[in-house]
């Protein structure tokens, strides 16, 4: 693993997020240091995507406040109770990737234009930078001989790997992962994660993982976490969580996933 400081990157503090009279995240408070690996493990609805959603800036939430590296996901000077704006909101998300379940990548695109086109349109990349950065990024996930194919031509495993490029393409300081295999045939799941093992072992990045994959969480992880009800219900080292949990609701879980 890359080595961490202390300094949180990223801090949640008391972020209350609700869904009408439905709250998914109560009170919740949750640091990352750089360069840390987190894997969130908990039922449907205890909250764990909602984390990673809300720090990509795609959900508002409601009460609380929260950093990426100092820059707060409200207005600087507003006092913290009132969403950002939109400008505001982009620059904070800019520093962040996101690989979602179901690869989000555009059918009309070649895979080389899929990964060159943020890099271009929002940071201000030249083409032929940009296009040299993605090439290096399919070499990475083992794709560079689809630069010129269509999502529709590709494996379920092999568009993932391109999303995984795309994000990484906007130079993330944090990548963030929701159940990236879950919508994979069980044959194409290791080359999903063989990639994002290689990130996490090789690659100065801050990542947030949720997964159901636990042995793959054992291997990558720094921390687990088991989230119920919008909190964290248990947290440690991968073998404490994962092998020797002591909350009884992070055991049914574990029973019923590994059963």
């Amino acid at each position: 693993m890359n080595e961490k400081t202390d300094t949180p990157l990223i801090e949640f503090s008391d972020v209350t997020k609700r869904f009408g009279i439905l709250t998914v995240l109560d009170q919740f408070s949750f640091s990352v240091a750089k360069g840390e690996k987190v894997t969130l493990i908990g039922p449907s609805g205890s909250g764990k995507s909602t984390v990673l959603r809300i720090l990509m800036t795609l959900e508002p939430f409601q009460e609380g406040r929260l950093t990426l590296d100092g820059m707060s996901y409200h207005e600087p000077g507003v006092g913290g109770r009132f969403q950002a704006s939109e400008k505001h909101l982009r620059q904070i998300r800019n520093h962040v990737g996101m690989v979602f379940q179901s690869f989000n990548l555009f059918p009309h695109m070649t895979v080389l234009r899929n990964i060159v086109e943020a890099p271009i349109r929002v940071l201000g990349m030249a083409r032929a930078e940009a296009e040299a950065r993605a090439i290096e990024l399919l070499q990475m996930v083992g794709l560079a001989d689809k630069k010129d194919h269509y999502p529709v031509q590709l494996s379920g495993g092999q568009q993932q790997r391109v999303a995984i490029a795309r994000a990484m393409a906007m130079r993330p300081r944090v990548l963030l992962f929701d159940e990236p295999t879950s919508a994979l045939d069980p044959q194409l799941v290791g080359e999903v994660l063989s990639v994002i093992r290689d990130l996490a072992h090789e690659h100065d990045l801050t990542m947030l993982l949720v997964t159901h994959e636990m042995r793959f969480a054992r291997e990558v992880s720094d921390r687990v976490c088991f989230f119920d009800k919008g909190r964290i219900c248990e947290q440690g080292a991968p073998e404490a969580i994962l092998g020797a949990p002591k909350n009884e609701r992070t055991r049914e879980f574990l029973s019923s996933i590994l059963s």
